[in-house]
């Protein structure tokens, strides 16, 4: 008993340690990249089993504004647009701490448009599927501990990093953005 005590205690710890994506910090340099435009739809997103209701427009303002909050920071010389479809989420319900607490999730497809050329950069939408950010608040159940509303953000802070990181290894895999960055070949 005391060692899953330990482990637990040791989690928590590890947890609070963790790096949090400083926004105010410059991001590392991706290509010539400046966004143009982020397009944010949620034609019919599903909505998972025992999650808590969220309206599409909901979506659609936090997706947006977490994408414009990440990628408004860089300042490449040719314009690209991000569009997103917000395919599919759950939102956790108040559960038994520790024990049974469901974890919020959410479901989307990205594509990246170049301005200038007027094209796709990637033929078929890209799925991302995220989770909430692991912290002692989510480790007890995010249904407890947090609002609808920030879970809502929660997780569409971690849509935006999963699609900066997604443009990241596509910029170094597939030469997207012309320059390739040195510090992002790591």
């Amino acid at each position: 008993m005391f060692r899953y005590f330990f482990m637990l205690v040791c989690l928590c710890f590890f947890t609070a340690c963790e790096r949090v994506t400083d926004q105010s910090e410059s991001p590392d340099p991706l290509g010539d990249f400046a966004l143009g435009y982020s397009v944010v739809v949620a034609p019919h997103p599903v909505a998972g089993p025992m999650s808590r209701p969220a309206t599409d427009d909901e979506w659609i303002a936090a997706v947006k504004k977490a994408l414009d909050q990440r990628f408004d920071r860089y300042t490449g010389d040719k314009l690209y647009h991000i569009a997103v479809s917000v395919d599919g989420y759950m939102l956790a319900k108040p559960g038994i701490p520790v024990l049974l607490s469901p974890k919020s999730a959410l479901i989307l497809n990205a594509t990246i448009w170049d301005d200038a050329a007027g094209v796709k950069l990637n033929e078929k939408p890209h799925q991302i599927a995220v989770i909430e950010s692991l912290t002692v608040k989510t480790l007890i159940g995010s249904g407890l501990t947090m609002s609808r509303r920030a879970q809502l953000e929660n997780l569409s802070r971690n849509a935006a990093l999963s699609v900066e990181r997604w443009m990241t290894s596509m910029m170094v895999k597939k030469r997207w953005f012309s320059v390739v960055s040195k510090r992002a070949v790591r």
